[in-house]
């Protein structure tokens, strides 16, 4: 089921399937969300839960029991119910179910709440255990973006003419990912052009993703020959996906803030030992927050 937000700057759509974002339009015109084009990728701006990435033989291992989970967990292919609703924000909750537990054995409840505020949409994200030993799990959004941003195409602007920007200057590192997407352990230095920017080119998403870690809260993708640009900020996330669909002239780029990585390669995970997996005791409560803020 589809659920709108609105004001006088933008209009957002959600769906329950997944509680995916679907769209974000302003009111002056400008398209934001990938339209989920199937010749390039069927997403939009999927919520990844309880693991981010993919997990070597689609497997991980909890308590001496190996167990399995598809690419970036099940919430994305769930049907959430609205728990809460405002003018200004809506509340999207799944938890455990039989299917839930064959592939991850916890008694939890997630809540994806949206929060529309003037043109920033916050996605406020909470976990709570509710089993009885601690609950591992990774976290992420995966917002795709047009690129051309849609007014921007009918004035002739292409992919190229785009770039992500940090909010200050540094040099994050690229984490290693292998061919087949999984984290290699050669990670190296990713200097930026004036220590803040990358140029987008469809060939930077010949392999897959890049993946980066030290880097800063906040990027902006924009155009130097618009003045339309969409800002995403992270503060609670360790780790940036930026892809597109690898080797095609998909015209989107996805920025995903992630608080974990995917598996190694040619391990399988035992989640106990996985160092970025959250770690979440017996009846608390996790918190994280991200936002999308437009400019047109």
């Amino acid at each position: 089921m589809m659920n709108i937000l609105e004001n006088s700057r933008l209009k957002v759509v959600t769906d329950s399937l997944g509680a995916q974002l679907m769209e974000i339009k302003s009111t002056k015109g400008a398209d934001y969300i990938w339209n989920g084009d199937t010749r390039y990728w069927n997403g939009r701006a999927p919520n990844l839960f309880p693991y981010v990435g993919r997990l070597t033989e689609q497997s991980y291992i909890l308590n001496g029991v190996k167990r399995n989970m598809g690419i970036h967990g099940f919430a994305r292919q769930s049907e959430f119910t609205v728990t809460a609703r405002t003018d200004s924000s809506i509340t999207y909750t799944m938890s455990e179910n039989e299917s839930t537990l064959e592939c991850y054995p916890y008694y939890f409840i997630f809540h994806i709440m949206y929060v529309l505020t003037g043109n920033k949409l916050e996605i406020r994200n909470s976990v709570e255990n509710r089993d009885k030993e601690t609950m591992y799990f990774g976290l992420g959004g995966h917002p795709g973006f047009h690129v051309p941003i849609s007014h921007d195409l009918e004035k002739g602007l292409k992919f190229e003419d785009y770039y992500l920007e940090f909010d200050r200057a540094s040099m994050p590192t690229l984490v290693g990912i292998s061919d087949d997407c999984f984290v290699s352990g050669h990670d190296v230095s990713m200097p930026l052009e004036q220590d803040r920017i990358i140029r987008l080119k469809h060939s930077l998403f010949d392999i897959d993703a890049i993946i980066l870690k030290n880097m800063p809260p906040s990027v902006v993708l924009k155009s130097d020959l618009s003045s339309e640009a969409v800002t995403v900020s992270y503060p609670d996330m360790k780790y940036l996906g930026i892809w597109h669909k690898p080797r095609t002239d998909a015209p989107f780029v996805c920025i995903e803030p992630w608080t974990s990585l995917p598996s190694r390669k040619g391990v399988v995970e035992d989640f106990a030992c996985q160092s970025d997996l959250i770690r979440l005791s017996p009846g608390a409560v996790y918190h994280n927050t991200w936002s999308i803020e437009t400019v047109d």
